[in-house]
Formats: structure tokens, sequence, C-alpha cells
């Protein structure tokens, strides 16, 4: 049989099988914050240059005068990102005009808690004053963002965003469906694991979210739990 090499190969996507239960916990984590101006802009490091691409889009619209980008790496950011997270970050979004002087990184920081301490803490070496921030993270990030901070962070006003992708074409934006899964169902888990370790308020998880959760789980999608 003849193989028409100019047909594109199908593109990665989530199985018919769960793909119902993997947007239940995709809606269960976007805020749905409505956007405002803020003190600052913090994009979170991870493998998803997707949240520099949201910060850097958002500081052009006028939402914030400073950025800060916080994170190292980690084992699955470190081919991608060899300089670390903030310095690729920070790259990107000068490479798309936004000015240097407007960019602060914070390259230590390894998880959630860490980014928006060593931030807390630059702003204040820094003398900016901030009462009011916008975290940007990937989409599934974003209730455990919010959480972390407020913490944390507690008496800072938080907004929520990401790069707004809906889920299938998040998943081609990555190209790796079962990891995108396995990342949700991850910080799924961590919204109350967390909450009972002392690192994030509590949130609410409807029964849905919940028994989606499990299946999932059931299913294999456990890569990432804790």
């Amino acid at each position: 049989m003849l193989v028409n090499r100019h047909t594109a190969a199908p593109a990665p996507s989530i199985p018919d099988e769960i793909r119902a239960d993997v947007e239940t916990l995709w809606r269960y984590h976007d805020m749905h914050h409505e956007l405002r101006p803020c003190d600052v802009g913090i994009g979170l490091g991870s493998h998803d240059l997707g949240v520099a691409v949201i910060a850097t889009r958002l500081f052009h619209d006028g939402l914030y005068p400073w950025i800060v980008f916080t994170g190292a790496n980690a084992p699955t950011t470190v081919e991608r990102f060899p300089r670390g997270e903030a310095v690729h970050y920070r790259e990107y979004a000068i490479e798309q005009g936004v000015p240097a002087e407007s960019i602060l990184v914070e390259p230590r920081a390894t998880n959630t808690a860490q980014n928006l301490e060593y931030s807390r803490r630059l702003l204040a070496e820094r003398r900016i004053p901030v009462r009011s921030v916008l975290i940007m993270s990937r989409p599934y990030q974003q209730r455990r963002a919010y959480a972390t901070c407020k913490q944390v962070w507690p008496e800072v006003d938080v907004v929520c965003a990401s790069n707004p992708l809906d889920l299938d074409d998040y998943v081609r934006s990555i190209g790796d469906p079962r990891r995108v899964v396995d990342m949700l169902v991850g910080d799924t888990q961590r919204i109350e694991v967390y909450a009972e370790r002392g690192f994030a308020i509590p949130q609410e998880m409807p029964g849905e979210v919940r028994a989606a959760f499990g299946r999932l789980v059931a299913a294999g999608y456990s890569a990432r739990l804790v």
C-alpha cells in the first residue's frame, strides 16, 4: 500500500474514553478571574512557554508595570530550558518587546510556594510596593497557585491567568496528551494534600471533580501523584 508522505500525522488528542473526566478537571482548575490592573505580574516557571506568552501580552496590555519570572529547573524542564525557566521566560519577553528593566528574575524556586515567597522577597528588596499580584501559570495550576499565594502572601489581592487556550489547543501546544492528563490529575490531588500540609488554603472540591479524579487514577494516570 502506498503511503502519502505529505499527509500530516494526526494531532495528539485526549482519548475519547477519558475526555469527559479530563474536561471536568480542566474546568475546575480555571479560576475564571476577571483580569484587572495589578501592581506586578508573576510568571511561574514550568515546561510551558505559554506562561511567558501571556505575561508578555498582559504587560503590553498595561495590566502591570513589572514582571517577575520565577523558576529554576526541574527534571521535566531542564532539557527545554537549560539556563533555567525564569531566564528563558525573560529572554522570550525581551524578544517580544518588554523592556529589560521592567523584568525581574528569580532563578532559584523549585516549587510554587518558593515561587511566591522568593518573588515577594525580591520585590521587597527592590522596594517595589505590592498590594495586588497577577499570577500567570499553566492552565491547570491556577487553583493551586491561588491557594498557595493566599497562604504564603495573604495580604495581597490575587488574580490568576493563563494563556487562553482550550483543552485541545493546549494539548497540541504541549504535544503529549498523557503528560497533560498526568499533570492535571497531580494538581487535583495537590489541592487537598497541600492544604492538609499547610502549604495552601483549602479549596472546595465538588463531587464530580473528585469522581473524575478517581476514575483517571484508576485508569493509570498517576505519574504525578505525591
